[in-house]
């Protein structure tokens, strides 16, 4: 299992540097990964539904799917104008909107819309508003700053996963993820630096959008890295919550998409701060 996972977690670290490659050269901005993004929305609002129903929440899909893909498609507006939080609370709002919306149509008896509503809107902000700060991210700092945020985080995966399973043995959060180890979460301190010392010297560097000092790149592995072990550990709570070992099993050694987005989506706005801070420089 730790081969397979191994490999199948640089196949997927490989083909998203090829996107992203396609995406730096491309006339317009995010154009090849916006579709991606469009498949991350609906792959993670699926699995959270699922998550959703197993623990009895049932909002309706078609407002999480709605919302999302309205959250998704208006942060890829250019922000050419200074307009960006305008479109940002207007599309929350529509996507919450239809939520009430949705549950005004089912309404057929009390007890049943406060926690379908509250699913809902945890659908939009779990999914939707967290992967706006990745689109953020591209749009804002370019095709460098996204890529050092997938490289920093997938590292820190891949390091907790294989110093965990070669010498954890003291647990870390025993009640929501057994699996997981102190060591572990060392080693994806450790691979997560390194992944960062990677990205903004040999990526981030050579597009010229940032240039960050040493402590700026150290500071970025540890604190979205560290984001990326806690989003791990947040999609671990929901599925102890809800009583499923994954949130799908289409995918073998992974579980599903939301298990291979979990650290993804926590850690999106703590890259896009470390950017927006000046942590790593302009």
């Amino acid at each position: 299992m730790l081969r397979w996972r191994l490999l199948l977690g640089t196949l997927i670290i490989a083909a998203m540097a090829w996107l992203c490659w396609l995406d730096a050269h491309a006339a317009t901005p995010g154009v090849w990964l916006l579709p991606l993004a469009i498949l991350a929305a609906m792959l993670g609002t699926s699995e959270t539904l699922r998550l959703l129903d197993a623990a009895g929440m049932r909002p309706a899909r078609w407002a999480a799917y709605v919302g999302n893909l309205l959250l998704v498609f208006s942060g890829w507006e250019r922000l050419a104008e200074g307009s960006r939080p305008a479109w940002d609370v207007a599309a929350m709002a529509a996507a919450v909107f239809a939520v009430f919306v949705a549950e005004m149509w089912r309404y057929r008896k009390p007890g049943e819309s406060l926690a379908n509503i509250a699913g809902g809107i945890f659908a939009l902000v779990y999914v939707g508003v967290m992967l706006r700060f990745a689109i953020w991210l591209r749009l804002e700092y370019g095709i460098g700053a996204l890529a050092a945020w997938i490289i920093v985080v997938k590292m820190g995966d891949t390091g907790a996963y294989t110093v965990g399973r070669l010498i954890g043995r003291h647990k870390m959060a025993p009640l929501i993820s057994p699996g997981k180890t102190i060591e572990g979460a060392l080693g994806a301190f450790l691979f997560a630096c390194v992944g960062s010392w990677f990205a903004f010297r040999w990526i981030v560097a050579a597009g010229a959008s940032v240039m960050a000092p040493w402590y700026g790149w150290v500071l970025f592995g540890l604190l979205v890295g560290g984001a990326g072990l806690v989003g791990d550990l947040a999609e671990s709570l929901l599925k102890r919550d809800a009583g499923v070992k994954d949130s799908s099993t289409w995918m073998p050694g992974f579980g599903g998409a939301l298990d291979i987005l979990d650290s993804l989506l926590l850690s999106a706005p703590v890259a896009w701060f470390c950017f927006a801070s000046g942590l790593v420089g302009r």
